[in-house]
């Protein structure tokens, strides 16, 4: 039903790419751009790190960073963000309240990077009466209800518990639950001494596939279409680097240490998270039956199966005015 959630050989940098864009720089010289991230392992906390966005947009950016999707929503619906870095899960449920946002890039298909890790849990049927973790309304939380559907689990005989990925790292490690639904690096701690019962590459086979994207308030985009455009072109060059040549990005290499300094990840496992992930480039993306057509398809079943678990109370009747491929093809347009 939806699609669930990252580091690259180095971007061109410094007095070359500031050459590269003068015109927008100089327009976006006095614009300040509030950005709120996840500490995802994906290719974009390079250029974040390296300052890469703001030689490109000539804005002044402020980082913010945030546990998950729904409190990006929030910041974005109370004006406190520009762009923001969300799960499908939260993009359709913030679409379906009609908030005046738009995806301007996808950053990643979840496969191996969210799952369901418990323990003393050997099937499905041993979750009723456990205490199972998951920040709601996030990509991760309507993967577990999609498995817990998969496997005719019925979710009110779960003690379901709406927790942080910090938080959940906390209450795992005292013992407080029986496992979680969760993204990495938190993921990838708990397994250690969990067991994996279902991965998001295994909830998107039974239908319901999950991605993380980054969304616009229409406001801001309306205003300053070219910061939009010119982030959504570093953000599609740091995926195109890491696709260009992925082993380079090894635990060694300068791109790891980037992301585990942003992400809270070991950078000797940053390799292995970026592999969770299928990162599409902004060509793929730019194509009507990804970000225009599929990802609206996606975005439809995912508010539907919310609205059938009770986590939203109405669908639209169309979500193609909260997805465009707009911003990948002006992007791909740039040269810097």
């Amino acid at each position: 039903m939806t699609i669930h959630r990252r580091s690259f050989a180095a971007l061109t940098a410094g007095v070359a790419l500031a050459l590269a864009l003068p015109t927008s720089a100089a327009f976006s010289a006095d614009v300040t751009l509030n950005i709120g991230y996840q500490p995802i392992v994906e290719p974009s906390r390079v250029p974040q790190a390296d300052g890469t966005y703001e030689k490109a947009t000539g804005a002044k950016i402020n980082w913010q960073k945030f546990d998950g999707g729904a409190d990006v929503i929030a910041a974005i619906a109370s004006g406190s963000l520009d762009i923001g870095y969300v799960g499908s899960s939260p993009l359709a449920a913030a679409a379906s309240r009609e908030l005046p946002i738009e995806t301007i890039a996808l950053v990643g298909l979840i496969s191996e990077a969210e799952a369901l890790a418990v323990r003393g849990i050997d099937k499905p049927e041993q979750l009723a009466g456990k205490k199972i973790a998951t920040p709601f309304v996030s990509t991760a939380h309507y993967s577990l209800l999609t498995a817990l559907n998969h496997w005719n689990v019925d979710p009110k005989s779960v003690e379901i518990l709406n927790l942080r990925p910090p938080e959940i790292a906390a209450a795992w490690s005292r013992g407080d639950i029986d496992g979680a639904y969760v993204w990495d690096p938190v993921l990838a701690e708990i397994k250690k001494t969990g067991t994996v019962l279902a991965t998001s590459a295994d909830v998107g086979n039974w239908g319901s596939p999950t991605f993380d994207a980054w969304i616009v308030s229409k406001t801001f985009a309306e205003a300053h279409p070219d910061v939009v455009a010119a982030f959504v072109k570093v953000t599609g060059d740091a995926t195109a680097a890491y696709r260009a040549n992925p082993e380079a990005w090894d635990a060694k290499s300068p791109e790891a240490e980037k992301i585990a300094r942003l992400t809270g990840a070991k950078q000797d496992e940053v390799p292995a998270l970026l592999k969770g992930y299928t990162f599409p480039t902004l060509e793929e993306q730019a194509g009507t039956d990804l970000l225009g057509g599929g990802t609206v398809k996606a975005v439809a079943a995912t508010a539907a199966f919310l609205k059938e678990q009770g986590k939203i109370p109405t669908v639209l009747a169309a979500y193609g005015a909260y997805v465009s491929p707009r911003w990948v093809q002006d992007a791909a347009k740039l040269s810097f």
